[in-house]
Parts: structure tokens; sequence; C-alpha cells
């Protein structure tokens, strides 16, 4: 029997194992991305066995773990029977969705929607910003360092001035009558709220010796790094560049950076491709018929 419940930070030192046996690069499968956007979209979590559970109100994760797959996948499709639901995975990466169209012969539908794909970089490239294709790129930095400007690591000694640059940020952009926002807004106070206990990283940037811009996110598997979070004031040429350019820089030992999906938005999606992504992490919909 399973039982689901609110997610909480406690629960963050039993989710890394599973977390990191299953080893998947989608940004859903960080603790804290679940932790943080809980509310917005009705998290909730459950163990089984050595499996980690996350269920959403579009329905459920592909279980993240070790063990006998089958054997949890009959527990969830009874947990749905039960709750008179039909039983969906969403964000599904295509080995998994293929290694249910191979145990459910014909038992399967099958979706997929280019909005929700993360985008998937090359860390050297984002440190380096090398190549024609990334000379724009270049050039904005370049308009950005003649200011009198610094980074620095989010620690305990400035994460109150990155708070309040975020709500200066919503209160500049006017973010209060765009529901989309507001969840979004919330979710990254509730970030960095728990920002230590979340085993986040982060940096922010100076500018004459006040915070501009700030970014934040976490290791998602074992090769990858997903940034949850990045803001950043827009009166001084390139300071987005500097803040996603100093970061990375900053960061060892992750071949990639994931920085999640555009969910379908045009200037977002403008704005991710014109970093040349390696590739998108494709992501499915799976319903049992």
């Amino acid at each position: 029997m399973i039982t689901f419940k609110d997610i909480e930070v406690k629960d963050r030192s039993r989710a890394e194992k599973p977390l990191r046996l299953s080893d998947f690069r989608g940004c859903e499968y960080s603790f804290g991305n679940n932790y943080m956007w809980s509310r917005v979209y009705d998290i909730k979590i459950a163990f089984y066995n050595d499996f980690y559970l996350i269920k959403n109100k579009y329905g459920l994760l592909f279980p993240a773990g070790n063990g006998d797959i089958k054997e949890v996948i009959g527990v969830l499709r009874h947990y749905c029977a039960e709750n008179n639901q039909p039983l969906f995975f969403t964000s599904m990466n295509r080995a998994s969705m293929e290694l249910l169209q191979s145990l459910y012969p014909g038992q399967i539908e099958v979706n997929t929607n280019r909005d929700y794909y993360d985008y998937i970089y090359e860390a050297q490239s984002l440190s380096s910003l090398a190549g024609k294709k990334l000379h724009a790129k270049r050039n904005h930095l370049n308009r950005f360092y003649e200011n009198d400007w610094s980074y620095e690591p989010i620690t305990s000694g400035n994460i109150e001035e990155v708070a309040d640059m975020h709500n200066r940020w919503c209160d500049a952009r006017d973010i209060y009558s765009d529901r989309e926002q507001l969840c979004e807004a919330g979710a990254l106070i509730r970030g960095l709220e728990s920002f230590f206990e979340l085993g986040f990283t982060g940096g922010v940037i100076r500018v004459n010796g006040e915070i501009h811009a700030y970014t934040f996110g976490e290791p998602v598997n074992s090769d990858t790094f997903v940034v949850h979070a990045e803001k950043a004031f827009t009166t001084v040429q390139g300071t987005y560049a500097a803040i996603n350019n100093e970061f990375v820089k900053g960061l060892t030992g992750f071949t990639f950076i994931n920085r999640e999906e555009d969910m379908g938005q045009e200037n977002l999606r403008k704005a991710k491709m014109s970093y040349q992504p390696a590739f998108m992490e494709e992501k499915f919909r799976v319903k049992f018929l």
C-alpha cells in the first residue's frame, strides 16, 4: 500500500539515494525542484522499497530508484484504481518510455510535447562561449565588463540580499497580475528560504556594490547540474549573460548544464536556443489503457 504525503525538506536525505541510482537528467528528478514547486503543482511523494515516488496534479513521475519495476508499477496501478483515476506517467525520458513499451506491449499510449523538453548545454560551451554562433553573447559580456562589477557565491551572509533583490525584480516587472509569474516567484522564494537545507549552489552579480542578478541550482544526476533560477535586472547591458557565464565557470565536475524547459513561451525559447543547446532532454507522457 502506498500513501502519498506533502513533501518536506527532511525527506531529502531519503530521496537522494533512489534519485542517484536512477541517474535521470530531467529537472523533475531533482529534490529541490519537487520541493520548490510542490504548492504550485500539488506535488506529493511516497517511498516504496528502494523507490522514490512523485505525484503531481498531472499524474505520476516514473519511479526513481532500484528494484522490481513491474512490482512498483503494479502497486501504482492498484493505487490509481482505488482512487478511480487512470495511471499516467509524465516527464518520462525515452529510455523509461521504451522500457514500458517492452514490458506492457499494446497496453500504453504515448504522447510528447516539445514545450516541456529540457535544454541541455555543454558546461564547457557556456563557460567559454567559444565559436561564431556565440559571438553575440561575448559582445554582451564585453559591454557588461565595462561596469564596476563583481561576482560572489550565495552564502548565509548575502542570502537576505538575494531575497530582497528577487522581490525588487518582481516589483520592477509588475508580475502581480500574472498568475504564472506569481507562482514562479513563490516557488523561488520557497527555494531561497530553504536554500542550504536543500543543498543548493548559487551566485550573484553586483554592479556598483548592489546585487543585480542571482542564480541557483543543484546536481540532478552524475554528469548534469540543473539551474532552477536565474533573474537579473536589464538596466545594465549583459547582466543575464554575465550571471550565466560567471556561475558556470565556478562549477566543477559537470559535463552538462540543464536549464529546464521553455513551457512554450516564445521569448524564453528564443533566449534558450541562443545559447546553442547540445541536445534536448525529451519527455514523454504515458497512459495505461
